[in-house]
C-alpha cells in the first residue's frame, strides 16, 4: 500500500515553496513522523514527516520545483511492500551509478562513509572545495546533519581532511594546470535569498531612505558585562551578550520617540504601543529576522534567553513562520562579522533599522584628555517619508546615553 507524501500547510499568505533537499533516497526505509524533505518558503525551511512508516516510494517533486500546498511530494510503501523495497533497492542504485558516471566523482561528499551522511548542495560544495572528509566533521544542525558552518570550521581548523582523495587528486591536477581556473557555477537562487532580494530592492523603491550616524562609547557595558556575567549566566542559564542592552535602550528610545516604531499603511500612520525588535541572526541559508514580542516588557535575562534560543534554532533550521512574523523595529548586529560601518536597509512595511558594529579601540577626547576607548558606530536607517532627521537622532542619542551609562536602564531615565 502506497501513501501519498503532500505539502503541508506552510502559514498565513504562504501558497507554496521550493524542493529544497530530499533526505531520504527512493528505496530508504522511513519511520512515521521522520523528516524526508525539507521545504524552502519565503522564510524559513519547513521539514516534511513521512505519513506512514515503510519505505519511500517514488519522488514525484525534484529538488528546486516550486511546489504549492497540497501537491503530491512522493509516495511511501506500507506494509510486505516496504519490507522488500530495501533489498530490492540496490539494484537500481547500481544502475543509475553505472548509467551516470559524472556524479560518481562527487561521492566522497554525498555517500554514506560509515555514517548515514545526507549533505545540502551549499555543504556538498564546500566539503568538495575544501577536500574535507564529512564523516569526520560533527555536524550542529538538526538531527546532527552538516551545516555550511560546521564544514567552515573544520577547514580552518585543518581538520576532516579527505586523505583517501587528496592523493588521487593530486597527479590529476597536475596535468591541467596550465594557466589560472576560469571555471564558472550556475547554482539557483534559494527561495529565501530570492525573497530577500525582492524585499530590499522593493524597500528602496518604495522608501525614502535615509541613515544617520553616531558613535557610543562602550566602556561602562563592557565592565558591567565583565563585573557580572559569571553571575548571570549562573542564575539565568544565558551568557549576558551586548544585544539584552541594546534592546533594553532600544524598547525606551521607542517609548519616547513613537514615530520611529511605526510605519505607513495606504495613506495611514499606524503607531504600535509595543516594540516587537526583529533581530537579524545568521542561519546555513542566509540571514533570518525572528521576532522578540513585547521586548518592552521582558527583562534583559529573557531577552538574552529569547536571543539565544532563536540562534540554536536558526543553525538547526527549526525556525517557525510564528517566529519570524510581525517586528516593528529590527536591530542588526554587523559587528558579530567584524563590520566597521554599514547603512543597514529597512524590513518593510517596518519604517526604521539599527545596525550595530565592531567594538575598536580609537582615540577619544574626554575632560579635554585624548584617551583610548572602546568605541562602537550606530547606524540609523529609516523611512524619510516618517521619520524626520530631528526623530532619529534624537533616538540614536537615547540609546547611546543608556548605553554609556547603563544606569539608566535601571531607572528608566
Amino acid at each position: 500500500m502506497a501513501t501519498e507524501v503532500k505539502v503541508p500547510t506552510l502559514g498565513e499568505s504562504v501558497t507554496e515553496a521550493t524542493v529544497g533537499q530530499w533526505l531520504k533516497k527512493p528505496g530508504d526505509a522511513v519511520k512515521a513522523d521522520e523528516p524526508i524533505v525539507s521545504l524552502e518558503t519565503d522564510k524559513v525551511a519547513v521539514d516534511v514527516p513521512a505519513p506512514a512508516a515503510g519505505t519511500l516510494g517514488d519522488i514525484v517533486a525534484k529538488e528546486g520545483d516550486t511546489v504549492e500546498v497540497g501537491a503530491l511530494l512522493a509516495y511511501v510503501n506500507e506494509g510486505a511492500a516496504a519490507a522488500a523495497a530495501p533489498a530490492a533497492a540496490p539494484a537500481p542504485a547500481a544502475k543509475a551509478e553505472a548509467a551516470t558516471p559524472a556524479p560518481a566523482a562527487s561521492a566522497p561528499a554525498d555517500e554514506d562513509e560509515g555514517g548515514n551522511l545526507t549533505l545540502s548542495p551549499a555543504v556538498r560544495r564546500l566539503v568538495l572545495e575544501h577536500g574535507l572528509d564529512p564523516s569526520k566533521i560533527k555536524g550542529t544542525g538538526k538531527d546532527g546533519r552538516l551545516t555550511k558552518d560546521d564544514v567552515v570550521a573544520a577547514a580552518a581548523a585543518g581538520t576532516a581532511k579527505a586523505a583517501a582523495s587528496a592523493p588521487a587528486a593530486t597527479p590529476a591536477a597536475a596535468a591541467p594546470a596550465a594557466g589560472p581556473s576560469r571555471a564558472q557555477e550556475r547554482v539557483k537562487m534559494t527561495r529565501l535569498r530570492q525573497t530577500v532580494a525582492k524585499r530590499l530592492k522593493e524597500a528602496q523603491n518604495n522608501a525614502a531612505l535615509l541613515t544617520t550616524y553616531n558613535d557610543v562609547d562602550m566602556t561602562n557595558v563592557i565592565e558591567a558585562r565583565a563585573k557580572y556575567k559569571d553571575l548571570f549566566e549562573k542564575k539565568h542559564g544565558v551568557r549576558l551578550g551586548f544585544m539584552g542592552f541594546f534592546t533594553k535602550a532600544v524598547c525606551m528610545a521607542l517609548r519616547d520617540i513613537p514615530g520611529v516604531n511605526a510605519q505607513i499603511e495606504g495613506d495611514e500612520i499606524v503607531y504600535n504601543d509595543f516594540a516587537d525588535i526583529s533581530v537579524a541572526v545568521s542561519a546555513p541559508n542566509g540571514l533570518v529576522v525572528p521576532v522578540i514580542r513585547n521586548a518592552e516588557s521582558l527583562s534583559v535575562a529573557e531577552i538574552e534567553k529569547t536571543i539565544g534560543s532563536f540562534g540554536k534554532k536558526a543553525k538547526e533550521g527549526t525556525l517557525t513562520m510564528e517566529d519570524m512574523k510581525g517586528g516593528t523595529f529590527t536591530i542588526s548586529n554587523g559587528g558579530v562579522f567584524g563590520s566597521l560601518l554599514s547603512s543597514p536597509i529597512i524590513n518593510p512595511p517596518q519604517s526604521a533599522v539599527l545596525g550595530l558594529h565592531r567594538i575598536e579601540d580609537r582615540p577619544v577626547v574626554r575632560d579635554g584628555q585624548i584617551v583610548i576607548r572602546p568605541m562602537m558606530y550606530l547606524a540609523l536607517s529609516y523611512d524619510h517619508r516618517l521619520i524626520d532627521g530631528r526623530e532619529a537622532v534624537t533616538f540614536l542619542v537615547a540609546v547611546k546615553n543608556a548605553i554609556e551609562d547603563p544606569t539608566r536602564l535601571l531607572i528608566d531615565l
